[in-house]
C-alpha cells in the first residue's frame, strides 16, 4: 500500500487555488518507473488486490456497525477510465452493501426539481458504500460549459446570474457537509487523462469492433471544449474540495496505476474510522450458547 505522503501529493488542498499542470496524468512511483508496460502492470494487480482484501473486511465491518456510510464520487472526461475504475474497485466488495448510480442527461421529472434532488434521492444509506460515476458536479463542469444547458432547467431568469457558478459551489459545499454531518465519508476523484491519451483510446474505440459500442460522436465532440473543462475543473476542485469532503486528481494515463490509487485512498480513510464489530451482550451471548446447545441436540 503507498504511504500516506505519496497519496497527498494528489489532494485538492481545501482553500487553495489548484492547478492541473501541478500533476502529471502520467505519474507513476520511482519503484515503477523503470518497469516494462507488462511487468507494471502486474505490480499494479497484486497491489490492488492486496487492497481489494482489506477494503472488503472494512466493508463487512461498516455494514455490520451500521452507522457511517461512504460516498465515492468520479468526475473525468470521456475515456478516463470511470467505468473500468467501477469495475475493478467493486469487484472485492459484497454487492449487498454497494451501489452504483451513473448519473446522464436529467430526465424531465429530474429537470422538475432542484439539480441536488437526484442525488439527494440516492445518497448512501448506513452501512453501505455509494459509487456515483458522474454526479452532481456535472452543474458546475458540463453545464458551465455549455450554459445554454441552464435553460433547460426552468429556473426563474433573475435568478441565472454571473453568480449562479459560486452559488453552486456553496450549495454543493454545504449539501456534502450535511451528508458529512450525518455520518457519510465522502471521496472525489478526478481521473486526470491527458489529451493526447484520449485521443489513443477514442483511435482504439473506433479501430477495434469489439469496442465501437463504446465510442460516440458527442463524446468526441466535446473533445472540442478540452480547455473549457480543464479551466472549470480547475474552478470547481479549487472550490469543493474541503476537509470533510476532499478532492484527488488521480494520474490516470495509465490505469492500473489509478486503480491502485483509488483502491489505496479508499482503504485508507475506512481504516481510519477504526470500525468494529458490534459487541455481543452478556444476555444475547447465553442466548447463543442455548442456541447452540439446541442444534447439538437435534
Amino acid at each position: 500500500m503507498l504511504n500516506k505522503k505519496t497519496l497527498d501529493k494528489f489532494l485538492v488542498t481545501p482553500g487553495k487555488k489548484f492547478r492541473l499542470k501541478d500533476i502529471d496524468p502520467d505519474w507513476r512511483s520511482d519503484e515503477l518507473k523503470e518497469l516494462s508496460k507488462e511487468e507494471l502492470k502486474a505490480s499494479a494487480a497484486k497491489v490492488l488486490e492486496e487492497n481489494l482484501q482489506e477494503l472488503s473486511e472494512q466493508q463487512n465491518r461498516l455494514y455490520a456497525h451500521d452507522r457511517w456510510s461512504v460516498l465515492v464520487v468520479l468526475q473525468a472526461m470521456d475515456a478516463a477510465g470511470k467505468d473500468g475504475m467501477v469495475k475493478h474497485v467493486t469487484s472485492g466488495l459484497n454487492p449487498q452493501g454497494c451501489d452504483v448510480y451513473s448519473f446522464k442527461s436529467p430526465s424531465a421529472e429530474e429537470l422538475d426539481h432542484s439539480y441536488l434532488w437526484r442525488i439527494m434521492r440516492v445518497s448512501p444509506a448506513r452501512g453501505k458504500i455509494t459509487i456515483f460515476n458522474r454526479s452532481h458536479y456535472e452543474e458546475v463542469l458540463v453545464v458551465k460549459v455549455h450554459p445554454e444547458y441552464l435553460h433547460r432547467q426552468k429556473l426563474p431568469t433573475e435568478l441565472v446570474t454571473k453568480k449562479i457558478w459560486d452559488e453552486r459551489y456553496e450549495d454543493i459545499n454545504s449539501f456534502e457537509r450535511h451528508l458529512a454531518r450525518n455520518g457519510t465519508i465522502i471521496l472525489k476523484f478526478f481521473l486526470y487523462v491527458s489529451k493526447d491519451e484520449q485521443k489513443k483510446r477514442f483511435m482504439e474505440r473506433l479501430e477495434e469492433p469489439d469496442k465501437h459500442w463504446k465510442f460516440s460522436l458527442g463524446d468526441l465532440n466535446e473533445r472540442q471544449f478540452w480547455n473549457d473543462y480543464m479551466r472549470c475543473y480547475e474552478d470547481a476542485l479549487s472550490a469543493t474540495s474541503t476537509k470533510w469532503a476532499p478532492w484527488y486528481v488521480i494520474p490516470s494515463d495509465n490505469k492500473a496505476v489509478a486503480r491502485v490509487l483509488v483502491s489505496n485512498i479508499l482503504t485508507r480513510a475506512m481504516e481510519k474510522l477504526n470500525l468494529k464489530y458490534p459487541e455481543v451482550s452478556k444476555e444475547e451471548k447465553l442466548g447463543l450458547v442455548e442456541a447452540l446447545k439446541r442444534l447439538q441436540a437435534e
